[in-house]
């Protein structure tokens, strides 16, 4: 009996605060969560160097080369926004069969992300070159990519039809790569499975992602699709009219120094963002999406998942690059 009150106690504490219940999933229920995260993944890298003259060619500066970094980037940073919360976290993409696609997998097993990388033979890895100068200033960015072929995407899609069933939630991460050609199958796969699937969107076809139960565009991508507005009335009726037209359970529009705003059936939700200082925005979006399934996942109710979310995206902006939001940083306040 006496250890069964220290486990309630310490479950209590892992979730929010010694001796109060709280709508936040504890640490282990967290760790049990397992997220299949699908999508077009790429490698970021980082040259970091100085700037003392422009060059006598062209009136550009010139770079003198210190270092360089190398993160997962696109879905391969949703997935390493998961994990990095304690979760277990396959994820499922197309890479090419190069330098590029075997360094991002040392990188995700480095992550402890199990990766079902497809290698095609006929493409490129994703790469997003940046190229940095002094003060965390960018300076340029190189994009290196090609889409995947057909049959390539077919063996994945029958990868997923086999791990879809083992996991809690699923992410489809579309970065418009052509990774997500059979998009809708994978949404109805899930559903027959009875799995929460969520979605960052791309463009401005979003009758694609009908049935998911969550979809979260940024304001630019939202109002892409859905029109431009006058009001904060007339974008909550936009937002539920495409809410409802897509037969999604709920809509989240991501607003950046806004904060975020959830739409569900017959309610509105608004999460201000936390005040702070912004160091770079770059997958602030993976990393929302990567918390809110996490979140569902380990039992946590939609409205909370949200302003854990938000913490999660304010902590990214004032890192450097591709971020994670890590528990301790998330919870800090908790208990």
């Amino acid at each position: 009996m006496m250890s069964k009150k220290r486990n309630d106690r310490t479950s209590k504490r892992e979730a929010g605060g010694a001796g109060q219940s709280s709508p936040i999933p504890s640490i282990s229920a967290l760790r049990r969560a397992r997220i299949l995260v699908v999508g077009d993944v790429m490698l970021d890298r980082y040259w970091f160097g100085d700037v003392s003259r422009i060059s006598p060619e062209a009136p550009v500066p010139v770079v003198k080369f210190k270092r360089n970094e190398e993160r997962p980037g696109g879905a391969a940073n949703v997935a390493r926004n998961a994990a990095a919360l304690g979760s277990r976290v396959t994820l499922l993409s197309v890479v090419g069969d190069d330098e590029p696609g075997h360094r991002l997998s040392e990188l995700l097993r480095d992550e402890k992300i199990t990766a079902r990388l497809h290698r095609d033979r006929t493409i490129d890895t994703t790469v997003k070159l940046r190229v940095i100068g002094p003060r965390q200033h960018q300076l340029l960015r190189v994009d290196f990519e090609t889409e995947p072929s057909h049959e390539i995407l077919r063996s994945k899609l029958a990868d997923y039809t086999k791990l879809v069933a083992g996991c809690d939630a699923v992410i489809l991460s579309d970065y418009g790569k052509g990774g997500l050609t059979h998009i809708a199958r994978m949404i109805s796969l899930a559903k027959r499975h009875g799995k929460p699937v969520l979605i960052d969107p791309k463009g401005n076809d979003f009758a694609r992602y009908q049935g998911a139960t969550l979809v979260t565009p940024n304001l630019n991508e939202f109002r892409d699709v859905a029109g431009a507005w006058s009001s904060e009335r007339e974008q909550t009726e936009r937002a539920q009219r495409l809410r409802s037209k897509l037969k999604i359970d709920a809509l989240l529009v991501t607003r950046g120094a806004d904060g975020m705003t959830l739409y569900e059936r017959a309610r509105r939700l608004h999460v201000p963002a936390q005040a702070r200082e912004v160091s770079d925005v770059s997958g602030a979006g993976d990393t929302v999406i990567a918390t809110m399934a996490v979140m569902l996942a380990g039992g946590c109710p939609m409205d909370e998942a949200v302003r854990v979310a938000n913490r999660a995206a304010g902590i990214v902006v004032g890192k450097f690059g591709t971020a994670v939001a890590l528990p301790h940083e998330l919870f800090a306040t908790e208990g």
